[in-house]
């Protein structure tokens, strides 16, 4: 059972929304990630960043989320951003082959400075 308490926060800049997820992100908490998805106003031009240094803990639940969030941000014309990843989740991202959809970044400043797409 998940002990790790769950907390998703949302902020906005100037160039897209950035959603907070930190504890394990798992088939238990995944709904609380898509929940605060679908209340994200992401549009063309614009880049979803998803802050995950406090991440301690995704499985291919939590792989399956990201995946998702990319999608809903290519389907409103917006880039995705992954910023602060863990190292145990960095390596995930590479074994299962994604670091080229997903791409990380160290701060929101960072991805800010690369070009979108």
């Amino acid at each position: 059972m998940n002990d790790q308490i769950m907390t998703v926060t949302a902020a906005a800049t100037e160039h897209g929304p950035v959603l907070v997820v930190a504890g394990d992100l798992d088939l238990h908490t995944v709904p609380l990630v898509r929940e605060a998805l679908r209340e994200l106003a992401l549009g063309p031009g614009r880049r979803l960043f998803l802050d995950l240094r406090g991440l301690t803990f995704c499985d291919s639940s939590g792989i399956a989320c990201l995946i998702e969030a990319s999608n809903q941000a290519a389907s409103a014309g917006s880039g995705i951003a992954l910023v602060a990843v863990p190292a145990p989740v960095q390596r995930i991202l590479r074994m299962v082959g994604l670091t080229q959809m997903l791409r990380m970044y160290d701060s929101v400043a960072d991805a800010n400075r690369a070009p979108s797409g």
